[in-house]
């Protein structure tokens, strides 16, 4: 809703925040509307590793949107970016998807 402006107004912080909580839950579509922000940098400074390591976890649970949009923003990476995302996604996996990524206080 607040990514879109719907019924409140829009305000992208606030959507990742939602978008946060529901990815650390394991919900494959918040973690690709996370990697959407990201790619974007839509409430967060736009960061393509963090785009593509979320997108990459979103995958991994079968979220075929997410599988796409990693293999598109890969051509906008260094191969050094694209190691590092799949090593966060890795972790974030082992950590059952908390605290994945950069802390988030680090954009607040």
């Amino acid at each position: 809703m607040y990514a879109e402006g719907e019924g409140v107004p829009q305000d992208y912080k606030t959507a990742v925040k939602w978008y946060r909580l529901a990815a650390e839950q394991g919900f494959a579509v918040a973690q690709s509307k996370l990697g959407w922000m990201y790619a974007e940098g839509q409430g967060v400074p736009q960061d393509y590793t963090l785009a593509h390591m979320w997108w990459n976890v979103a995958a991994s649970q079968g979220d075929k949107h997410a599988k796409n949009n990693r293999d598109k923003v890969e051509k906008e990476m260094s191969p050094t970016q694209i190691e590092t995302a799949k090593r966060l996604a890795r972790e974030c996996e082992k950590k059952k998807y908390k605290g994945c990524g950069k802390p988030w206080w680090k954009f607040w």
